[in-house]
């Protein structure tokens, strides 16, 4: 099996490939093309070509055939759970029963949204004149998306960059292209040839599409690293970048909690997908007054949870490898877990370890990985300089009774989102991005539409 690049409407081979490993397994069962600067080129050059055609198309066109995808997506959710599931090693039921209903919905989400942009009333702003303001297309797109979400991650990078009249090259993570591939395969039934390409490949693959002098915008969702790579890359040629980067999300758990149901809330937002989601729940904050039964709850909860039924592996060797090596680092109590789990493939045992400083590695970086630390406060200030003390910015939580309280501290954290008293719920309504290390510019959301856009002032002359 090969898995190859999607180009102006079809398959296109290249001499190099790379292997595919099922992480659940270890154990290689195919292979994905590496494409170079010639492939790279062709798909530029293909969404370049379809830009002017597919840009002039009217909102209610692109609406049409968003939906059309969003269906034909459902219609094939299996064979599309299986190519995810087969590079990921994700649970079945959540992919079919959680995921793709979520991409198929913003998909929707994103159809209805490309009719529904708003701008400044036109008018007499300057005497003898009228103005008003024009949305367009920013142009061709380069997108970059991880391996965690692989599906996910393209719908929110392909369904808002479309719906506002742009063309994509996308490039999926070298570890996890096949849903990418297919989703293009599916869409090229109601989309013209070139508008959504996907080019296959390494860091170089990346590289040489984010300097490609053709693409307007760079779109990534990665590591924070990757982030900072882009966009100085981008930079050399004045792109737009929209960057969706690492998290390191802090939770605040007050001594008026249910321990047992907030204990059980947090592990199954720290351990969906196996820890590997940027808004993940694995950094616990709690009042000094609940810190040891709040521990206990937790350890109980995660000692619960089993990998392989409850979450999938993690991605690579290298990345069970670099999780192990941040535990084996740390000098903090582990209360379950901290080794890998069975022979076969990358399993991490559910973790949990407290006693942690602030300025430790496993609390600074982000560890992506089934692991929860846990940290003592004793006030609302310090929970907030706890909370804020990293690099990160996306995510958060609060959990406590106190309405007043949660309204308070959600103006001092220093996330783009905040959840009270839950964690992880996403709404295709909302927008999803972050602050500080974490990023720029949002997904979902009319925000993520208008992300794909630039805007025009016209002035004519009475």
């Amino acid at each position: 099996m090969i898995v190859a690049n999607f180009i102006n409407g079809t398959t296109v081979s290249a001499d190099d490939t790379s292997a595919l490993v099922d992480p659940a397994t270890g154990e290689e069962f195919g292979r994905a093309v590496i494409s170079r600067s010639a492939e790279v080129d062709a798909a530029v050059r293909a969404a370049e070509a379809a830009f002017p055609a597919w840009s002039r198309t009217t909102p209610g066109e692109r609406q049409l055939a968003l939906l059309r995808l969003a269906d034909l997506l459902e219609a094939n959710a299996s064979a599309v759970a299986d190519a995810e599931i087969r590079e990921t090693g994700k649970i079945r039921s959540v992919v079919l029963d959680e995921e793709i209903p979520q991409c198929t919905d913003q998909i929707r989400f994103f159809a209805g949204a490309a009719r529904a942009l708003g701008t400044a009333a036109a008018g007499e702003y300057i005497p003898g004149a009228t103005s008003y303001q024009r949305r367009e297309a920013v142009g061709v797109i380069a997108q970059i998306t991880p391996w965690n979400y692989p599906l996910m991650m393209a719908v929110w990078k392909i369904a808002p960059a479309l719906a506002a009249g742009n063309t994509v090259v996308l490039k999926p993570a070298d570890t996890t292209p096949s849903s990418s591939v297919l989703l293009a395969s599916l869409a090229a039934q109601v989309l013209p040839a070139g508008v959504f390409n996907v080019v296959l490949g390494d860091r170089d693959t990346g590289r040489a599409l984010v300097e490609h002098p053709v693409p307007a915008m760079v779109s990534l969702t990665g590591s924070t690293r990757a982030g900072i790579e882009v966009a100085r890359s981008a930079a050399a040629t004045v792109k737009r970048t929209h960057l969706e980067l690492g998290g390191n999300a802090p939770v605040l758990v007050f001594d008026d909690v249910d321990v047992a149901a907030a204990a059980e809330g947090i592990v199954g937002a720290a351990f969906y997908n196996a820890g590997q989601d940027c808004t993940a729940a694995t950094r616990v904050l709690v009042h000094s007054a609940v810190h040891d039964e709040f521990v206990a709850a937790l350890t109980k909860a995660a000692s619960a949870q089993v990998p392989g039924a409850d979450f999938g592996p993690l991605n690579s060797k290298a990345q069970l490898d670099r999780v192990l090596g941040l535990l084996s680092r740390s000098s903090a109590t582990i209360h379950c877990g901290g080794k890998q789990h069975g022979a076969a493939g990358f399993f991490l045992e559910p973790t949990v370890i407290s006693g942690l400083a602030q300025d430790d590695e496993l609390v600074q970086e982000e560890a992506f990985a089934p692991v929860i630390t846990v940290q003592s406060f004793g006030s609302d200030d310090e929970a907030i300089a706890l909370a804020n003390g990293v690099p990160q910015g996306l995510a958060s939580s609060i959990w406590t009774r106190d309405t007043g309280r949660a309204a308070s501290l959600t103006a001092r954290l220093d996330f783009g989102i905040v959840w009270v008293n839950t964690h992880g719920l996403v709404a295709s309504e909302m927008p999803h991005g972050g602050f500080g290390a974490s990023g720029y510019g949002k997904d979902l959301s009319m925000h993520g539409l208008e992300d794909y856009t630039r805007v025009k002032h016209v002035m004519i002359a009475h």
